[in-house]
C-alpha cells in the first residue's frame, strides 16, 4: 500500500471514531474495503472489524464492524460497493443474505454486554437514503428500545404475512408491521418483502427504512418486520426504534 493510500486509510478511520458520522459519507466502505478485507485475506485476521464472511466470495461477502456510538452497536457492512436500501442490489436474487450475517452479529452484542438477551430485545434497522448518515448499505445491529420492545410484545399475535400500518405509534410513528416465521433471516430477503409489499416501495426504496426485530410467535422463532417512509423532512430512520444505551439489558434493580 502506498503511504498516502495508507494515510488516507487512517484519516477514515479516525473520522469515523472521533467525528461527526456525516463528515465522511464513504468511511464505512473505506474501512471495510480497504483495512478489513485486505487484512482477512493476508491471514492477519478481520482488524478493525470483528468479523469479515468471504465464504462466497467478496461480492456477496459482509463485514462486521463495532460502531462508534453506542455500548454494543455492530454493523453489518457488504464487501461489495452498495450504495443502500435504494440500490438495486440489494434487492437482486443474488444479493448476500445480509439480514441473517447482521442476526447472527448479535452474538457481538451479547458479547459486549457481558449477557444473553430474548430475541425480542434485539432488533436490525436500515435507514433510508435522506436520513443516512453513510453512503454504503450497512445494518445497525443493537439493543431495542424497551418502550418498542413492550409495544410489540401487545401487538405480535394480531400480525399475520400482510403488511399493516400499526394502530399504535412507535416512537412517535405509525409503521407498517407484519410477521415473518424465521428462526434467523437465512431462509428470508427482507428488502424483496418490503418492496414487494408495501405499495410504492419498490419504485421509492430510498425513502424506505426496514427494521426486523426478534419475535416469538406461539413458541415459535420469527421476527416483526417494521417499515416506514421518509417524507416531509420526518421518519425513514428505524434506527430510532433501537436504544444504543442497551437499557433493556441492564440488571432490574
Amino acid at each position: 500500500m502506498r503511504p498516502t493510500l495508507g494515510l488516507a486509510v487512517a484519516l477514515a478511520a479516525a473520522t469515523l471514531i472521533v467525528a461527526p458520522a456525516f463528515a465522511d459519507r464513504m468511511a464505512l466502505w473505506t474501512i471495510v474495503h480497504e483495512r478489513c478485507v485486505p487484512h482477512f485475506i493476508a491471514g492477519a485476521g478481520p482488524a478493525p472489524c470483528e468479523s469479515v464472511d468471504l465464504a462466497r466470495g467478496e461480492d456477496e461477502g459482509v463485514a462486521l464492524l463495532k460502531d462508534r456510538v453506542g455500548v454494543a452497536q455492530f454493523l453489518a457492512i457488504p464487501t461489495r460497493r452498495i450504495t443502500g436500501i435504494e440500490d438495486p442490489l440489494a434487492l437482486a436474487p443474488e444479493a448476500a443474505a445480509y439480514f441473517a450475517f447482521a442476526w447472527a452479529g448479535r452474538r457481538a452484542v451479547e458479547a459486549r454486554l457481558g449477557r444473553p438477551l430474548p430475541r425480542e430485545d434485539v432488533g436490525i434497522a436500515v435507514n433510508s437514503e435522506p436520513a443516512r448518515s453513510q453512503d454504503q448499505l450497512h445494518l445497525h445491529v443493537d439493543c431495542m428500545d424497551e418502550e418498542v420492545v413492550a409495544a410489540l410484545a401487545g401487538v405480535k399475535d394480531s400480525l399475520d404475512a400482510q403488511w399493516r400500518v400499526t394502530a399504535e405509534p412507535l416512537k412517535g410513528r405509525r409503521y407498517w408491521a407484519r410477521r415473518l416465521d424465521s428462526a434467523d433471516l437465512s431462509d428470508a430477503a427482507p428488502f424483496r418483502l418490503l418492496a414487494d409489499g408495501v405499495k410504492g416501495a419498490r419504485e421509492q426504496m430510498g425513502l424506505e427504512t426496514l427494521a426486523a426485530v426478534g419475535a416469538t410467535f406461539a413458541g415459535e422463532p420469527g421476527f416483526v418486520l417494521l417499515a416506514d417512509r421518509a417524507g416531509d423532512g420526518a421518519g425513514g430512520h428505524a434506527e430510532d426504534l433501537q436504544d444504543h444505551d442497551c437499557a433493556i439489558a441492564r440488571p432490574a434493580p
